[in-house]
């Protein structure tokens, strides 16, 4: 069987391995359209994380595998239609991830100053298509909307100190544009409670350890709650404890001289929800952030956040939204919910075509860790391989695979870059970086990628 992934991301490459793992016989190639593999191990994973970005190993074995091949610089949907894969191959699997963003939909959105988390993220990671974003980073206090990991992320590489972002493969233009940053103060707010914030506890003790910060809880946001997570689930319970400490703590003597000289702080804000960012007199830059303030009804992770009709207004120069990513439909001949962002599936299967699958964000929604990818990539994985065994899918015509897909992209001008061409990329940026010290200088500029090359 030849079977195509169209992703390079942790879905796609999971995808691939259990599917090669698990049959013999089968071919399988990947689709990308940067012509970098590894999807949000690259572009998403926080440079000082490197250890979650140690899957990239398990990764390049799959690719250099002889029954893998890995074709970059291919944009399906653009530059070959799903109807021409499924031509060329037995099976196809969409797992191109979630490439935008949910939007606030207030007023002012789109002042100077105001950026999805998403592309703050992809800025300091190196995304080519957010290099040139510049964030205007002159103000004292940023506003972060979400109390999830990505959240996190982006309030700790605002504060942390310099050096220790230097040894990370954070982007040489963002290390300069941080190294002028005026930022000493962020607040991380949401529209729910402490019992519903969705970081867990690994990034939240890093976030209070950060060095050169100190955390700002409000004792009163955490009143009661002792009796309130007596039967939560054990990481709710140690992760609402955390923070209760943290809100409660009486700074030792020790302590309270090094909380004294922290130049930085982050605090977390709760039952707030935003009804307008705030222009300048101008009227062209974010000044702050309206937000309504909220009470919850019903509990847990299902309480909603209700307003109640009073407001209150955060002064801020910086505005970053971090309330999901959101996946977009590729090809108007693959069924979408617009609704849920997803392709309707069920563990996998594209509901009403044959033959395609999907994993990864595009088949669950925007939400897990690494490991939740892979888990249910192999779901996916797992199907396709039950539909091979049962013969749902046609194995009587022989399928070309790239062979089909080579000659039509050739003649619409389109060069595929291959896994030993990205190998060289690989060797040029670990090069670079060696040179200042990093693991590696990430190339933003794809069209630089493949001069380097020789494309």
């Amino acid at each position: 069987p030849r079977l195509c992934v169209v992703g390079s991301g942790p879905a796609g490459f999971y995808t691939a391995q259990h599917i090669l793992k698990h049959h013999g016989g089968a071919q399988v190639d990947i689709y990308e359209k940067l012509p970098v593999p590894f999807g949000l191990v690259r572009f998403g994973v926080a440079p000082d994380h490197p250890e979650v970005k140690n899957v990239i190993n398990s990764f390049t074995q799959t690719a250099r595998s002889g029954r893998c091949a890995y074709y970059g610089n291919v944009t399906v949907g653009r530059d070959l239609t799903v109807a021409e894969l499924q031509q060329a191959y037995h099976a196809v699997v969409l797992s191109y991830g979630a490439e935008d963003n949910r939007v606030l939909g207030i007023p002012g959105e789109d002042l100077g100053g105001v950026y999805s988390a998403r592309a703050f993220v992809g800025w300091y990671n190196g995304l080519p298509e957010n290099q040139h974003l510049k964030p205007d980073l002159s103000c004292d206090t940023a506003l972060v909307l979400g109390h999830g990991n990505v959240a996190l992320d982006v309030a700790r590489i605002l504060l942390t100190p310099l050096p220790l972002l230097r040894k990370t493969d954070i982007t040489d233009s963002s290390l300069a544009a941080l190294a002028c940053s005026k930022v000493k103060r962020v607040w991380l707010v949401g529209r729910r409670g402490p019992l519903q914030v969705a970081f867990t506890i690994k990034e939240l003790r890093e976030m209070i350890n950060l060095p050169g910060s100190r955390p700002v809880l409000n004792p009163a946001d955490f009143t009661g709650l002792e009796n309130a997570i007596k039967d939560a689930p054990r990481p709710r319970k140690r992760l609402t404890e955390l923070m209760m400490k943290t809100a409660l703590e009486k700074p030792g003597e020790k302590t309270a001289e090094v909380q004294a000289a922290a130049p930085r702080e982050w605090g977390l804000k709760f039952q707030r929800s935003p009804q307008e960012v705030l222009p300048t007199p101008d009227g062209r830059r974010a000044r702050g952030v309206r937000m309504a303030l909220t009470r919850l009804e019903g509990s847990g992770d299902s309480a909603k956040a209700i307003p109640t009709g009073e407001v209150e207004e955060l002064e801020c120069g910086l505005v970053l939204s971090s309330i999901g990513y959101r996946s977009l439909p590729l090809d108007p001949a693959v069924p979408f919910d617009t609704q849920r962002g997803i392709i309707p599936n069920s563990s996998g299967r594209v509901e009403g075509v044959p033959g395609l699958y999907c994993s990864g964000w595009v088949k669950r929604g925007p939400t897990g860790v690494i490991i939740t990818t892979m888990n249910d990539s192999f779901d996916t994985a797992q199907s396709v391989l039950e539909d091979l065994q049962a013969g749902v899918l046609d194995m009587s015509t022989s399928r070309e695979g790239f062979g089909a897909v080579e000659s039509i992209l050739r003649s619409r001008g389109v060069r595929p870059v291959s896994f030993s061409d990205w190998e060289k990329i690989d060797a040029a940026e670990v090069a670079r970086g060696k040179a200042a010290g990093k693991p590696r200088e990430k190339i933003v500029d794809p069209q630089e990628m493949l001069r380097l090359i020789g494309h």
